[in-house]
């Protein structure tokens, strides 16, 4: 018994010894329940919308007053004109818009008929979906308590125009190939970089480079290039798939996509040298690369749910998530089609990234070469 006790006791001793493991013991599950159990959710909440409230009445003020009190809209401003909606929208500011036309309140108890306009932005099919199904909704609740006839009239005789931009055949390959192409782009930078570096340093190889006249920068540059390399190729794989065979349009400029990927691709490189720094096994790396990078860019980055649903803690954690800026910037341009002044704020993040994770990068990776 007593050899039993002991035994376990030196197991105890190498779990707590091994950080790596650590992480998989302790942080890991919380982790998970924590991004799974606030992060992974269907509802939308606080969706900023505009309204153009050409009536002006009791009914579209009390229309206005019922979406804002919603849990499900944050109300950005009145526009003056469907120009305004339409640049509100290039410019992110929105998600949805509500047109009310003159008379509207009139043409509902006289004429039984009404019609209202709704503008969503589909480039995200699911989000615009649920978005006008809350609008739909909170319309229908409205006109059924204001229309003397009951809700089932009012239902039936007022009249919703849909707009769906950018998508309007609402496919969800038009939101998924953008996403799928930032993940991609991190899985085979970050991932594969940081392992193959780690790689080099366990089998012993890359201290024959301390006895080697190369220069520092002469290796980090052979090492990254084969993924920077293999990343141009998987991106025009991507491309050329997502537009010929799933249909995706390419609306924007073919330059700045590029431009904008390539930039990415950099960031990821980054990313994937500063692991191999700090990682001393291939276990480590690809456990730090795959709870700080790829869970992020799956959950937080607005991939796949919504970030305005999400706790503020988790909000923040995604502002320093690179694959939100890309995949946010590469919808705007590959989808909506907008000129790149629409999407400067999100390139300025991803150059100073880049420009901050590779310096950093560089001096520690010389450190540890020294």
């Amino acid at each position: 018994m007593r050899q039993l006790i002991t035994f376990i006791q030196k197991e105890f001793k190498h779990i707590f010894r091994d950080a790596p493991t650590l992480l998989i013991l302790f942080f890991l599950p919380l982790a998970m329940m924590f991004l799974f159990g606030y992060a992974l959710t269907n509802e939308i909440k606080k969706s900023d919308f505009g309204i153009v409230n050409l009536a002006n009445d009791n009914f579209s003020k009390e229309f206005v007053q019922k979406i804002s009190h919603s849990e499900f809209f944050n109300f950005k401003k009145n526009f003056h004109s469907q120009h305004e909606i339409m640049e509100a929208f290039r410019k992110g500011e929105i998600k949805v818009a509500i047109i009310i036309p003159a008379n509207f309140e009139d043409d509902l108890t006289h004429l039984q008929h009404a019609q209202l306009q709704i503008i969503a932005d589909a480039s995200d099919p699911n989000y615009a979906k649920t978005l006008v199904n809350y609008l739909d909704n909170i319309c229908n609740e409205v006109i059924a308590a204001d229309n003397p006839l009951g809700a089932s009239s009012a239902i039936n005789n007022s009249l919703v125009s849909l707009t769906l931009l950018y998508n309007p055949q609402m496919k969800s390959s038009y939101s998924m190939v953008p996403a799928v192409m930032g993940f991609i782009l991190t899985l085979v930078c970050a991932l594969m970089t940081s392992v193959s570096i780690v790689r080099e340093k366990e089998r012993g190889t890359m201290e024959l480079l301390l006895a080697s006249p190369v220069k520092t920068i002469t290796i980090i540059i052979a090492k990254l290039s084969p993924y920077f390399i293999l990343s141009c190729i998987n991106f025009i794989t991507i491309l050329v798939v997502g537009h010929f065979i799933m249909k995706v349009p390419i609306n924007g400029s073919l330059f700045w996509i590029t431009f904008l990927s390539l930039l990415y691709t950099i960031v990821s490189l980054s990313l994937g040298l500063l692991v191999s720094t700090i990682a001393k096994t291939q276990l480590a790396a690809l456990l730090i690369s795959g709870i700080v990078f790829m869970m992020p860019s799956l959950i937080l980055s607005g991939m796949m749910f919504p970030i305005e649903n999400m706790p503020l803690i988790l909000q923040f954690i995604s502002f320093l998530t690179p694959a939100r800026w890309f995949i946010g910037a590469i919808r705007k341009l590959l989808i909506m089609g907008i000129d790149v002044r629409y999407i400067l704020k999100e390139i300025i993040i991803l150059i100073v990234m880049a420009i901050g994770l590779l310096t950093i990068s560089l001096k520690k990776f010389k450190q540890r070469l020294e």
